[in-house]
């Protein structure tokens, strides 16, 4: 059932769902990773959905992206931050998933025609699929995050894993329990514990009492309330780790060291470390947080505007990334969301794109507001405002450029207009099988893809290398029958697939604007804190430039 050098690291949430379990895990990686000690990280999520590429971002957040094509949960990218490792398929697990493996087992007889159970095959699986996790990684502790609350039946059967291992062997596994710890009173700041004391009585109703609990508050825990959860949840004394709000997320894994909770995790494992060292790790966020001189950049989509709600989720590894960038070099991003709408509605307010050193259009779908963006992308060519365009932020810049610069009036992404006289962005015809037949789970063109840059382009300069490999979503891409006409107009394709039919990179040279630039990928997928991609570094230079 496991590798016996295998140790396991299971965190749950209680109360509520969405208090930072993703955020937990990544930072116990870091603080077992500064210490010496290999690990990797899972994510389990409890949709019967097969992996997160149908899911709509602004329900369940961003749709993750690794280099084997995964598409998976946003915490997937919280683990590649923190931890600077690429993981693979493995460490992604659905409800779904989980059960399509067994079923597709028993049809191949692997079972040898015994009665298939729920309850020991999905458990088994389950295990099986994080023993495979770490023996790729190389590593020696798997943390798993379950997505959810323990109280929930869909986690049921992912809790009976954790179970059947802790049965087995019991300091092999440590049960986190993030638990939200309400505040009340006149200031409030009188802590309740009787949220957290319920959680785990679910938990102690599935055959499993945590080991330690992360409170998650807006202020620090008090001694108090630490020594009443311990006493009413059977811990013992500093099983309890304080988890308060911080402005930074790079910050948790310091804030938990701080309170023991490295030390806490390797007692009970019986595990030895060298001494912990996150100075790296501590020098950078110290050089985030202390950054004063502010950029103002803007992201322009279609859900969100004045007086809309913004789920930021939907954005966070664009978000992480300019923050990555802005803060390798001493500059603290101002991030604003602009209404793409408002500017088809009201073309004066395109005025408002002075005020900002930078504009970004993210990937995206539909027609919503897709010629405010067009809008949006003229203006910064005209006037010299830098200009980072990410999947469909680089289609439609190069929509934008045939239109008013390349002279094919009417030029289009057949997505929008299946009739456009010049479908510069088009389909491509691997794909339409797929439209055809409404097949549209982990059907596009996903994971990483090599690209060959242009010598002395801005994108060849930015990454130092001539051939790179970034990750892939999406279905659409520029039409290479009008790539030549294109770059006779003046755009520069510096990037583009091995075999020269696939246009990844597209950029204006740097004697016409400072920085014009898009991509077919996302770059935000690879940018880490402690290694900034290098196309988000050159956009904030650019930026800092423009303020200047």
């Amino acid at each position: 059932m496991q590798k016996k050098s295998i140790k396991y690291i299971f965190v749950v949430g209680g109360v509520m769902s969405g208090v930072g379990k993703g955020v937990a895990s990544a930072s116990i990686g870091k603080i077992l990773q500064s210490r010496g000690i290999e690990v990797t990280a899972l994510k389990i999520d409890p949709y019967v959905n097969v992996d997160a590429g149908t899911m709509n971002p602004t329900e369940h957040g961003e749709v993750f992206v690794l280099d084997d094509g995964t598409e998976c949960d946003q915490d997937m990218g919280n683990y590649e931050r923190f931890l600077d490792r690429d993981l693979t398929r493995t460490n992604y697990m659905t409800t779904g998933s989980v059960y399509l493996s067994v079923i597709q087992k028993e049809r191949n007889l692997e079972f040898g025609g015994k009665q298939v159970e729920v309850v020991p095959r999905i458990p088994l699986e389950i295990i099986e699929r994080i023993n495979k996790a770490v023996i790729k990684a190389d590593a020696k502790v798997a943390i798993t995050e379950v997505g959810g609350t323990v109280g929930e039946y869909e986690n049921i059967l992912f809790l009976e894993a954790v179970r059947m291992l802790k049965i087995k062997n019991p300091h092999d596994v440590v049960l986190v329990l993030v638990s939200y710890v309400p505040a009340l009173g006149a200031g409030g700041n009188e802590l309740k514990t009787k949220p957290t004391q319920h959680a785990v009585r679910s938990l102690n109703a599935v055959g499993l009492n945590p080991d330690i609990i992360l409170a998650r508050a807006h202020i620090p825990m008090d001694e108090k309330r630490k020594e009443k959860i311990e006493f009413m949840c059977s811990l013992e004394k500093g099983d309890v780790i304080s988890a308060p709000n911080v402005s930074n997320i790079y910050e948790v894994p310091i804030n938990f060291e701080n309170d023991g909770l490295g030390d806490r995790i390797l007692k009970k494992l019986k595990m030895s470390s060298r001494p912990k060292d996150m100075k790296e790790w501590r020098d950078m966020v110290l050089k985030m947080n202390s950054a004063t001189k502010r950029l103002k950049i803007g992201i322009v989509g279609k859900y969100f505007g004045t007086g809309e709600f913004v789920l930021e989720d939907s954005y966070i590894s664009v978000i992480e990334s300019i923050r990555h960038a802005g803060g390798a070099i001493n500059y603290r991003p101002e991030i604003v969301w602009l209404n793409s709408e408002q500017f088809e509605k009201d073309p004066k307010s395109l005025k408002e794109l002075d005020t900002f050193d930078g504009i970004i259009v993210p990937g995206g779908f539909g027609s919503r507001g897709i010629e405010g963006k067009i809008s949006v992308i003229k203006y910064c060519r005209e006037n010299k405002i830098p200009y980072f365009g990410l999947c469909y932020g680089m289609q439609l810049a190069v929509i934008e450029f045939a239109r008013h610069v390349a002279s094919m009036k009417g030029a289009n992404t057949t997505e929008i207009d299946a009739k456009t006289p010049f479908p510069v962005v088009d389909i491509m015809p691997e794909q339409k099988k797929n439209l055809k037949e409404k097949n549209f789970g982990a059907t596009m063109r996903l994971g990483a893809y090599p690209a060959i840059l242009k010598e002395g382009s801005m994108a060849q300069v930015a990454y130092s290398q001539s051939e790179i490999f970034e990750r892939h979503r999406h279905r659409y891409e520029v039409n290479p029958e009008y790539a030549e006409k294109l770059e006779k107009a003046g755009l520069v394709f510096s990037g583009a697939s091995p075999d020269g039919r696939l246009m990844e990179i597209a950029e204006l040279p740097r004697t016409k604007h400072p920085f014009f630039l898009g991509t077919q990928f996302h770059p935000e997928l690879k940018s880490r804190p402690l290694n900034p991609h290098p196309l988000f570094v050159a956009f904030v230079k650019a930026c800092v430039l423009k303020k200047k």
